[in-house]
């Protein structure tokens, strides 16, 4: 019954419109994209508790029986999450794609580059992986090569989407026209925005390590993908965008308090962007930086507090903490675009109270989630220990590996000279010299 519902959907179709502007409209709209989308969610969200349960499970039993073969666990365990989450981004991101399409609303102006230029940072991050297993030389080259054609991407991305703002379209397809005022008070939010978030990263990150080496570039790969694929384990979903998800934005924060504020705001803004091809609201320039790369850079501010003394021995209040500061940029990221960009949809109230009810509802609900599982995940001491290892300043770097070879055993330490001393140690025999 619910495969002959599925297939009816495409059985017919009219189409309007002329030459490339043909839009097909199916006997029964929605039907089949809606119904996969509400059921696929469901299925993925059981699967993904039952597949954490399960590893959970075994990994406390490998622990306790074999706590050598933990470390080798965990990386198959985390192979399995992330081949998880490629399959739960892949289907549902095609399932949006059909969806879009179905109902008119592909704009291959802007879809496409923007799909292009997410294809081309992915393979670019993989050939950087790749490289960085064969030399330092190598591993710069193809960091060179590959944010080139990354930056490169990303402008063509941009300049078709000032072609398609330029055009009217964004404004004409949700019905709105943002008015000068308006314009410039967004700009002007988001300048702001990014203003505190770029200061409160790199006031926070004195300490962090510098630069992105190839364990940081593919933790960070890692987190975007098991973000994004919890992003569409959303239970609630709003009407105007936005939703409350099972902890999408929880790897997130684990990443920004492993490896610092700095590199936690980027991976954060990379995440905005892909949240865009993901729930694309697009009306204004400003108002997509502030509802997309603004407002999840911001999530990256969440391990703001790792290095703070003080706390050293609360990790749980560490990232909570930084967690609340960065849901409150957040939420201002949202408010200010709900207010100067959004009013129209309830123009019987005040603007500001609109958007700030409005957003309360998902942003907060959704930060609290993920707070209360990073305060569980911070509370066992065996994942606070492999975290800490990343979270060290990088002052304490060289002592670190000082101790690390301290704690050799002897058979592999270094041998020593036998040689008495005045006899030469070399190949070479006296005679020869």
């Amino acid at each position: 019954m619910l495969l002959n519902s599925l297939l009816v959907s495409y059985q017919d179709y009219f189409e309007t419109g002329e030459g490339e502007n043909m839009i097909p409209h199916y006997d029964y709209p929605d039907v089949w994209t809606s119904f996969a989308q509400d059921s696929l969610m469901l299925v993925f969200l059981y699967a993904a508790i039952a597949l954490l349960v399960i590893l959970l499970a075994v990994g406390l039993f490998v622990r306790y029986k074999r706590p050598e073969s933990l470390g080798s666990y965990t990386r198959t365990a985390l192979s399995l999450a992330v081949g998880f989450a490629v399959t739960v981004i892949v289907t549902m991101l095609s399932l949006e794609f059909f969806d879009m399409q179905e109902n008119g609303y592909v704009f291959d102006i802007v879809l496409w580059p923007a799909v292009a230029c997410v294809a081309v940072v992915v393979l670019s991050i993989a050939a950087v992986y790749v490289a960085s297993l064969y030399s330092k030389r190598a591993f710069c080259l193809a960091g060179i090569i590959g944010g080139s054609l990354s930056g490169a991407s990303l402008v063509a991305v941009i300049a078709c989407l000032c072609v398609y703002f330029a055009s009217g379209d964004a404004e004409s397809n949700n019905g709105v026209t943002v008015t000068a005022t308006e314009s410039l008070a967004m700009y002007l939010c988001a300048i702001g925005l990014i203003t505190v978030i770029l200061a409160l990263a790199f006031l926070f990150g004195k300490k962090d390590k510098k630069g992105f080496d190839s364990k940081s570039i593919a933790y960070a790969a890692v987190c975007i993908a098991l973000s994004f694929a919890l992003s569409y384990l959303a239970p609630i979903h709003m009407p105007q965008g936005g939703s409350v998800t099972i902890a999408s934005l929880v790897p997130l924060m684990i990443y920004s308090y492993m490896f610092g504020t700095k590199k936690g705001v980027f991976a954060g803004a990379v995440y905005g962007l892909l949240q865009i091809i993901q729930d694309p609201w697009i009306i204004h320039p400003a108002q997509m930086f502030l509802d997309y790369p603004i407002a999840f850079s911001a999530i990256g501010l969440s391990g703001m507090f790792a290095h703070v003394k003080a706390l050293e021995k609360v990790p749980q209040v560490q990232i909570a903490l930084g967690g609340i500061v960065a849901s409150v940029l957040r939420f201002a990221s949202h408010l200010f675009s709900g207010v100067f960009a959004f009013s129209y949809l309830a123009p019987d109230v005040d603007a500001w109270i609109y958007s700030l009810g409005y957003n309360a509802t998902y942003v907060f609900p959704d930060i609290a989630i993920a707070i209360a599982v990073c305060v569980i995940v911070f509370s066992s001491k065996a994942f606070m220990k492999q975290v800490r290892r990343y979270a060290a300043p990088a002052k304490a770097a060289a002592p670190m590996q000082e101790e690390a070879q301290e704690a050799l055993p002897d058979a592999q330490a270094p041998e020593e000279s036998t040689a008495q001393p005045g006899t030469p140690t070399g190949d070479v025999s006296p005679k020869q010299q």
